[in-house]
C-alpha cells in the first residue's frame, strides 16, 4: 500500500466514510435532497416554460468554442487504459468503426436525460417554490454546465505538466437548512438495460470510473462536494406499488467528498502517462478496459511482440479459469481484434 493509499484510509476513517466510494454525510444529504426535489418536481402535472426553453435555445446558439490546451486529458477518460491515453496524447487517429444501431440510439438516449435533468433543475429554479437548488450562473447569466463551462485546467504535478480539459454536467449551488450556500457538482449517469439497474439492492455505491471523473471535474471547478446522478430509462411498469418504487428506483443519487488526497491520486496516474508520452515509453494495454477503449486499433499497431505474447499467456490463463463465458468473452475478442490488425498491418508492409 503506497502512502498516498494509507493516508487516505486514515482521512476516511477520521471523517467516518468509505475510503472506496468516497460517500460522506454532507454530500449524501445534498444527493438525497436533490432526488427529493426532481421527485417533487416530477410529481407535479406538466408545466410549460416557453421563455425557458427560448433562452436556452439562444444560450447555446451563442455560445463561443474553447480548444484544447496540450497536452491534455478528459475527466471522462480519468480511468480509462494508460495505453489508450498514451497513443491519443500521442494524437493517434481515434477509432471509426460502423456499430450496431441500437448503440447509437443508447448513446442519443444517454445525452438527452442529461439534457433532460439539467433543463429540469432550470425549470425548478423558477417554478418549484423552495427549491433549494440552481445552477452557478457565469459573468454573462448562462449556467455553469455543458458548453458554458468547458475550460483547460493546468495541472503542475511531479515535474509534470498538462491539462483537463472538457465540460462538466453543472455546478450547483445548494441552500441548506441554516442558509448556507454549498457549492456542488453534479454529473449525470444514465442506464438503460433494466430498471434493476438502479435497484437498492444492485446499485449501492457509485461507480468507480464516474468518482475519478468528478475528481477530476472537482480540480477543475473548485469544488470539493459532487453528485452522482444515475437516471434509468428503464422502468419495472407505469404502475408500480409505492413499496415497488422504494425498492426499485428509477433515479439514485450518491454524494461523494473530494479531498487533495482523491485529486492528487489521479494526478499521479496521470502525470505517470504524461511522462511515458515524453519519453516515447508507452504503458502497458489494460485489457480489461478495452470494452470502451476508443483507440483499439493505434493500441494495436502499437503493440511489441513481446507484449503480444504476454497478452496470449494473460488470455490462456482466462480461457482456463473458472470465470464464465461472459466474463471471459472481453478477453477472447480483444485478442482476436489486435491480432488481426497485426496480420492486416504486417500484409500491408508496415
Amino acid at each position: 500500500m503506497t502512502n498516498i493509499s494509507r493516508e487516505r484510509d486514515l482521512i476516511a476513517i477520521i471523517k467516518g466514510h468509505d475510503a472506496l466510494s468516497g460517500l460522506n454525510n454532507v454530500a449524501q444529504t445534498i444527493a438525497d435532497e436533490l432526488v427529493a426535489q426532481l421527485n417533487r418536481w416530477h410529481s407535479l402535472p406538466e408545466q410549460w416554460d416557453n421563455a425557458l426553453d427560448t433562452q436556452i435555445h439562444r444560450w447555446y446558439a451563442a455560445a463561443k468554442p474553447i480548444w484544447p490546451k496540450r497536452p491534455y486529458y478528459s475527466p471522462s477518460s480519468a480511468n480509462s487504459c494508460p495505453r489508450e491515453l498514451y497513443v491519443k496524447a500521442k494524437r493517434a487517429k481515434r477509432d471509426s468503426f460502423p456499430k450496431p444501431p441500437y448503440q447509437g440510439r443508447w448513446q442519443s438516449i444517454g445525452t438527452a436525460i442529461g439534457d433532460v435533468i439539467q433543463r429540469d433543475i432550470l425549470a425548478m429554479e423558477r417554478n418549484l417554490p423552495d427549491c433549494p437548488f440552481s445552477f452557478e450562473r457565469n459573468e454573462d447569466g448562462t449556467p455553469v454546465f455543458e458548453d458554458f463551462a468547458k475550460t483547460n485546467h493546468r495541472v503542475d504535478f511531479d515535474g509534470q505538466t498538462f491539462y483537463l480539459y472538457g465540460t462538466c454536467d453543472g455546478i450547483l449551488r445548494y441552500v441548506n437548512a441554516e442558509g448556507e450556500v454549498i457549492r456542488v457538482g453534479l454529473e449525470i449517469k444514465s442506464k438503460q438495460t433494466s430498471a434493476a439497474r438502479t435497484s437498492l439492492h444492485s446499485m449501492r455505491e457509485p461507480e468507480d470510473k464516474h468518482v475519478k471523473q468528478c475528481v477530476a471535474y472537482s480540480a477543475m471547478y473548485d469544488v470539493d462536494y459532487y453528485v452522482i446522478l444515475y437516471v434509468n430509462a428503464a422502468k419495472k411498469g407505469w404502475n408500480m406499488t409505492e413499496e415497488d418504487f422504494a425498492k426499485t428506483p428509477d433515479i439514485r443519487a450518491f454524494g461523494i467528498e473530494i479531498d487533495d488526497i482523491d485529486r492528487h491520486e489521479l494526478f499521479d496516474r496521470l502525470a505517470r502517462v504524461n511522462r511515458c508520452v515524453e519519453n516515447n515509453d508507452p504503458p502497458p494495454l489494460d485489457i480489461e478496459s478495452w470494452l470502451f477503449n476508443n483507440f483499439k486499433t493505434a493500441c494495436a499497431e502499437s503493440l511489441s511482440a513481446e507484449e503480444i505474447d504476454d497478452l496470449r499467456l494473460q488470455v490462456e490463463q482466462v480461457k482456463r479459469s473458472r470465470l464464465p463465458d461472459w466474463k471471459k468473452r472481453p478477453y477472447l475478442e480483444a485478442l482476436e481484434f489486435i491480432e488481426k490488425v497485426r496480420e492486416g498491418t504486417a500484409a500491408n508492409g508496415d
